[in-house]
């Protein structure tokens, strides 16, 4: 029998069969000796040893597709990262972050702004000209009006997605409007401070019907950056690649170099400013890492 691993306690791993439902299974001996370790959503293969009490043991681990660190899952295949439009004011620095990190793993990232009720059009707007040539999907959403939910909701459908974005932004709201049988906490957002309670406790993948999985992660507030070299980093942009085969020098890192395209494109207003000043705060700081 096949299954995905929706959740993983003290040794115990929760799979989700089409046939069977959500089976209690332990991970065979075998896994310990290759150095292996069952990560959620994993997809497995297990035998039944009670089919009353629903509890088997996994025998083996089918080739994963991918893999995150954090959160620990494996196959994705698509990152959903939300912000508010304005409370909390979104950390585009933190936003560039996670898009970078997604983007080095080769895992097609959704943003979602989310708030649109609490916010002015010029704001969107502002937001959506920085990421509209990211390569990314952009998805306005209020879980007040209703505001772009069912286009969403459509985006996840028959997908393994994880959910991040910082605290108090409205990511468990947006998950419970979306898929109210998978009843997310809701963190009370401080009044007084605009900012988010930590609700999330643990990875688990919340099964949705016809082959549509979602994972809540904990709200995050700062993300290292991906270990690739400095030189790298301009190829993980993708408002840069119209550009920068035009440049005058081979392996323009497209800071300080003459006749630069994409340079040019910032200067015409084809690249967006924010994202290009977060690609240079990037370089400096692979830099300064490289040397320390």
């Amino acid at each position: 029998m096949q299954g995905k691993i929706i959740r993983g306690i003290a040794g115990f791993y929760y799979v989700h069969t089409p046939q069977a439902g959500i089976v209690e299974c332990k991970a065979k001996g075998i896994f310990r000796n290759q150095k292996r370790k069952p990560l959620v959503g994993d997809n497995v293969l297990l035998s039944i040893l009670d089919e009353e009490n629903k509890t088997g043991n996994i025998t083996q681990i089918v080739e994963r597709q991918n893999q995150l660190i954090r959160p620990a899952v494996a196959n994705v295949d698509q990152a959903v990262v939300i912000f508010a439009v304005s409370f909390p004011k979104p950390n585009l620095n933190l936003l560039d972050r996670f898009l970078l990190m997604m983007e080095t793993q080769g895992i097609p990232t959704i943003i979602c702004f989310n708030k649109t009720d609490d916010s002015d059009e010029e704001a969107i707007q502002e937001l959506i000209s920085n990421y509209e040539n990211s390569g990314c999907d952009i998805f306005l959403t209020s879980t007040v009006t209703g505001q772009g939910i069912e286009t969403f909701r459509e985006a996840l459908f028959g997908k393994t997605s994880v959910f991040a974005g910082p605290s108090g932004v409205g990511k468990s709201s947006v998950m419970n409007v979306l898929f109210p049988e998978a009843n997310m906490e809701t963190g009370e957002i401080s009044e007084k401070i605009k900012r988010g309670k930590h609700t999330t406790r643990h990875s688990e993948l919340f099964y949705l019907g016809q082959e549509t999985y979602v994972m809540d992660t904990p709200g995050f507030t700062s993300l290292s950056l991906p270990d690739i070299e400095k030189e790298e980093l301009k190829d993980y942009y993708e408002e840069f690649i119209p550009y920068q085969d035009q440049c005058r020098f081979q392996g323009c890192v497209h800071i300080n170099e003459p006749d630069c395209m994409v340079k040019q494109a910032l200067e015409e207003q084809k690249i967006a400013e924010k994202r290009y000043e977060n690609y240079k705060q990037f370089f400096e700081e692979m830099n300064l890492r490289k040397k320390y």
